[in-house]
């Protein structure tokens, strides 16, 4: 019987270097001959991919806090039951940029939707799936603002472009969910190089490396 795989999300607010984290991890895993799947959300699947276009560039005036939850539930229900269920069940480790946890802090948290609406709606599409670690990747604003600036210039998407208020909530908001799940969460600072960033992320994740040596 085949063991089951990991599952490892990156969260974080714009511009923490999730994606670059998430890309390195699986470098360094598939290095030691772990199968690895990286995959991101909303996305990972066509379905789920054809909503994150409709979340992150919204037609007409945009989605209001429930429709967006309920959006990015349904690509993650898909998401789930697709690729990230069936990876683990094939012992690979999956690697996300964002999961749940976004929704809990972006539509429950700066939304104002609560915690309570995102977790059932969550238990509902994907059965409560949660990762084996959380990497929450925090760094200073003027960090995060110059990272941003670097990236998408005058260009952010539609969730991306809000207030500065919105998103000192959203980190807060990931902060206190860290704080609350200490076993869950793993807090790396985001400030520096990636690869010194990595260096803290691996050294995070040392348990579940340890106990999962091919």
């Amino acid at each position: 019987m085949v063991a089951r795989g990991k599952f490892i999300a990156f969260e974080g607010g714009e511009g923490a270097g999730k994606s670059t984290q998430a890309r390195l991890l699986a470098e360094a895993l598939r290095a030691r001959g772990q199968g690895v799947v990286v995959t991101r959300e909303p996305g990972g699947t066509p379905g789920a991919e054809a909503i994150r276009a409709l979340l992150l560039a919204p037609p007409g005036e945009g989605w209001g806090a429930q429709a967006e939850a309920l959006l990015f539930a349904a690509a993650r229900a898909d998401h789930v039951a697709r690729l990230i269920r069936p990876a683990l069940a094939r012992g690979e480790w999956v690697v996300c940029d964002r999961f749940v946890d976004s929704s809990r802090a972006y539509q429950g948290g700066a939304g104002g939707l609560g915690d309570e609406a995102v977790v059932a709606l969550h238990q509902f599409g994907s059965g409560g799936l949660r990762p084996d670690r959380v990497v929450l990747l925090e760094a200073d604003e003027a960090v995060l603002a110059e990272r941003l600036a670097l990236r998408d210039g005058d260009a952010s998407d539609a969730i991306g472009g809000r207030g500065l208020d919105y998103h000192r909530a959203v980190a807060a908001r990931f902060r206190a969910m860290a704080e609350a799940d200490a076993q869950g969460f793993a807090s790396v600072n985001a400030g520096g190089s990636p690869q010194e960033v990595h260096q803290r992320v691996m050294a995070a994740l040392a348990p579940l490396l340890e106990s999962d040596t091919p």
